[in-house]
């Protein structure tokens, strides 16, 4: 894991925010367990820097939790709600227009993967998940804005509902693994 050169000093960044040190250091260390910062040499923080391993694995561990959901929403009774709240999701996705910041594009989509998780009724899941958005976010972030949007692509994102819409949990899990296997590898590419 690398990290920036310069270390994350208290004092000039409490000041440059205009927040006191506590508030800072609770900020920093919420920042540390999202994976976002990074302990150095001597203790000095860092931002984290993410290399193309790191988003691999990332995607790897998002894809075991993401086709985990899938294939306990394809089983449940509810499906067809589900379905309809995710079709709602992607509609939301689908009607950002082109010019939105890159930053509300990339909310838009992890909703959309945050009500897949949300969804399978898994706490567990969902918190391990939510743990894991902040590296998900910078490394969505850290392949620029063409490739970020590619993996926000729509259609990418029905070929994932409509296979859980089948309610065969194998179908379902697979739609997802192939849909993150693909948006890692535009990342990294």
């Amino acid at each position: 894991m690398s990290s920036s050169i310069d270390p994350l000093v208290e004092t000039e960044l409490s000041e440059r925010l205009q927040i006191s040190r506590g508030t800072l250091r609770e900020a920093l260390r919420q920042l540390q367990q999202e994976g976002l910062v990074v302990t150095g040499a001597r203790g000095r923080l860092y931002v984290r820097h993410l290399d193309t391993k790191e988003i691999a694995d990332i995607f790897a561990v998002r894809a075991a939790l993401e086709s985990l959901a899938a294939s306990i929403v394809a089983a449940r009774p509810d499906r067809a709600t589900i379905i309809s709240a995710l079709r709602g999701a992607l509609d939301r996705m689908s009607k950002a227009p082109r010019e939105e910041s890159l930053d509300d594009r990339i909310e838009a989509d992890l909703d959309f993967h945050r009500l897949l998780c949300r969804s399978a009724d898994n706490e567990t899941l969902l918190h391990t998940w939510t743990n894991l958005e902040g590296s998900i976010r910078m490394s969505i972030m850290y392949a620029g804005r063409g490739k970020a949007v590619g993996n926000m692509d729509t259609d990418r994102h029905h070929e994932m509902v409509d296979a859980i819409d089948t309610g065969d949990p194998h179908t379902a899990a697979q739609a997802v693994r192939t849909h993150m296997d693909w948006a890692a590898s535009n990342l990294v590419a």
